[in-house]
């Protein structure tokens, strides 16, 4: 998922834990939708919590979806079969228990009888074998589709059993599990899943969709029928507040009660601010900036008859390793986390972040920050500045729109921090002869610009991870790039055999070797430059709502952990 950091999902860093701030007077703010909110009861329940946002979801589709925003919407209205905790450790949800083949490719889960939809329809092993079939069935889905791709034939015997068969044994099946959403069959058989909206989004989870204004705001109601413990408050409202600055000042006056993200230049403010607790966490999987580049040969371009049909106008010098490679050693990783992060993060190397452990490659060499070596190796390729603008100019060979090494870069804008890393990266690229031209675009507009419109030269952008590094390790497959999830083009037989192989093997410590060898591939290829990896930054108020995870890894005080325990202040 690509997060406003594109939704991509969360490292086991080192903690800042959690910072407490001094207190206060409460105040009352208005609801998105212009009334006044309810405040909390003397009894401790009741209240709608009201949430700052940067960005917005981009559909109430899970299938569709490929926002962080929309992530969180799902986690709180569907269930699924298994659970991810706070401290990264599978766990039961709807499925009961579950137990694999001596083989390892025949699975049975036992489902609870008690579980219900929002329209009161029961919630049965019909729907949950509909919803993985559906999953598996459809290509056009962008991320869910990848998670069933090896479940060759799903039964449902019973009302409470389902019994999966594999193509092949996998070492993660808990982990494709925890994404799959269940959706119920009688609503969603009769529709076009491609193009099906969703407005009402029925699912079995512990809030109910409302209304949802987009861009603006997401209201949802406590579902007080929960098969489990219901929340404790009456509903949640998501409000959009594109200004980092004014979703901070929401937060310190007292119109919102969290705000999931911010700029690290904020933590001083909201460290002094009256009733308001700041959490800086590391997120349960990990979460990344990464700065990517459009590898398509326009002879490769996606079909004209996509969706989003490939317009392939990437600039033809990055698709020279020569020129990413000096790229990367021009880039000074540190300086950028202590200017636009203020040291709140850690170095990063490759699509699989230090959160999850032995998958991240440690035994993978980075580039070496070295502005003289950039210079000679570009000198060697043949890239000169004869005219003494200060650009190089590019090879004959190459039919480049400027005819030099300007590069168009994009980023979204509901990354705070974006301007700034963009202008260290565009200072640092000048140093070695390359200039580019900074354009910030909404991210609505990006995606298709991005995948699989390849009509960008380089995006910075980010990625949150999931527990397991099969997701984004999926990102660079060649199959991937006619469906728009492989947002650069790369086209890597070897690396695709790698992946092949780390999907079917059993034995950790073999699998773990597999997925250092993809990352070593990736940074010698220079797909990416990961600059960082982004510690989570989130701040409530202490005078509405108490309860608020407390750990010191998460998945963000917007998760169920969250939303379904807190309490009103008394």
């Amino acid at each position: 998922m690509r997060s406003s950091v594109r939704v991509r999902v969360l490292p086991f860093i080192v903690t800042l834990g959690l910072v407490l701030a001094a207190c206060g007077s409460q105040q009352t703010s208005p609801s998105a939708s212009g009334g006044s909110s309810a405040q909390p009861s003397s009894n401790a329940e009741g209240g709608t919590v009201r949430i700052g946002i940067g960005g917005a979801p981009d559909s109430l589709n899970p299938g569709l979806g490929e926002l962080s925003e929309a992530y969180t919407l799902y986690e709180l209205v569907y269930d699924t079969p298994i659970n991810i905790s706070n401290e990264g450790k599978y766990e039961p949800e709807l499925a009961k228990s579950w137990e694999v083949s001596d083989d390892g490719l025949t699975w049975t889960l036992e489902f609870v009888d008690n579980a219900k939809f929002h329209d009161g329809t029961p919630l049965t092993s019909a729907d949950v074998k509909f919803t993985l079939e559906l999953y598996r069935d459809t290509e056009e889905f962008p991320y869910l589709s990848s998670y069933p791709d090896v479940f060759k034939k799903i039964d449902a015997p019973d009302s409470t059993h389902v019994v999966i068969h594999l193509s092949s044994p996998v070492g993660n099946f808990e982990y494709r599990m925890a994404f799959m959403y269940i959706l119920p069959k009688h609503i969603w058989e009769g529709v076009d899943p491609t193009s099906f909206k969703n407005q009402e989004m029925i699912g079995s989870g512990p809030f109910k969709m409302v209304e949802n204004k987009r861009g603006q705001f997401t209201r949802l109601a406590a579902n007080k029928d929960y098969w489990q413990e219901p929340p404790h408050v009456d509903g949640v409202i998501f409000q959009t507040i594109k200004n980092a600055d004014a979703r901070v000042a929401a937060l310190t006056n007292g119109d919102v009660d969290m705000v999931t993200e911010f700029p690290p230049t904020a933590v001083p403010s909201l460290q002094n601010a009256e009733n308001v607790k700041l959490a800086i966490t590391d997120p349960v999987s990990g979460s990344l900036r990464d700065v990517f580049f459009n590898l398509v040969d326009p002879a490769d371009c996606p079909p004209k008859d996509a969706d989003v049909p490939g317009k392939c106008t990437g600039h033809p010098a990055l698709r020279d390793l020569a020129v990413r490679k000096a790229m990367a050693m021009a880039v000074d990783k540190e300086q950028i986390i202590s200017v636009a992060q203020l040291g709140l993060a850690t170095p990063g190397l490759t699509l699989v972040p230090v959160g999850l452990g032995a998958f991240y490659a440690d035994d993978v060499t980075d580039y070496k920050f070295d502005v003289n070596a950039a210079n000679a190796a570009l000198d060697t390729a043949g890239y000169k500045d004869t005219n003494g603008d200060g650009i190089r100019e590019c090879l004959p060979t190459q039919k480049c729109p400027t005819g030099d090494l300007t590069f168009r870069f994009f980023y979204p804008t509901d990354i705070d921090t974006a301007p700034r890393e963009a202008e260290l990266l565009e200072g640092m690229w000048k140093a070695i002869g390359i200039k580019i031209n900074i354009q910030g675009i909404d991210s609505d507009t990006l995606i298709p610009i991005c995948c699989p419109g390849f009509d960008y030269d380089i995006i910075l952008w980010g990625w949150g991870s999931d527990p397991d590094p099969a997701f984004l390790l999926g990102v660079p497959l060649c199959s991937e790039v006619d469906t728009g999830f492989n947002e650069t083009g790369y086209c890597n037989p070897a690396y695709d055999k790698l992946y092949e192989q780390q999907g079917v093997e059993t034995d950790y410590a073999t699998r773990v070797g597999l997925i250092h060898q993809m990352q070593k591939q990736l940074v010698d290829d220079v797909v990416y430059l990961v600059p960082y990896y982004q510690k989570q930054l989130q701040a409530y108020r202490t005078d509405r709502y108490t309860g608020w995870w407390g750990g010191a890894t998460s998945w963000g005080l917007e998760d169920p952990s969250s939303l379904t325990v807190i309490r009103p202040v008394q």
